[in-house]
């Protein structure tokens, strides 16, 4: 089990910059991948970023690549979204994700709100 945890959510201006963070807990950090994840009323939950357990391979949405990046924190147990150049189409319900045993995507956090205003 891995339990998950988000903060760093606001408001924010178009062009502005957020740092979302998701601390865990339950299985060791290392032994999985991680993952965040974004959902607007009415759509499909999307995948943004995603890090490997290993922390070298790292993966992105072409719609926030070269503006948002991904990092992990073995040490505080904490996975990082840094999110620059903000758009208002980023606006959304982030979510923290980690690998289950298996593979694949199976835990999640409660979702941290992220708005970007015109």
């Amino acid at each position: 089990q891995v339990q998950l945890v988000e903060s760093g959510g606001g408001l924010v201006q178009a062009g502005g910059s957020l740092r979302l963070s998701c601390v865990a807990s339950g299985r060791t950090f290392s032994n999985y991948g991680k993952g965040w994840f974004r959902q607007t009323p009415g759509k499909e939950r999307e995948f943004v970023a995603g890090i490997s357990r290993s922390g070298v391979s790292t993966s992105y949405a072409d719609s926030v690549k070269g503006r948002f990046a991904i990092s992990a924190d073995n040490a505080k147990k904490t996975v990082y979204l840094q999110m620059n150049r903000l758009k208002p189409e980023d606006t959304a319900l982030y979510y923290c994700s980690a690998e289950g045993p298996a593979g694949g995507y199976a835990y999640w956090g409660q979702g941290t709100q992220v708005t970007v205003s015109s």
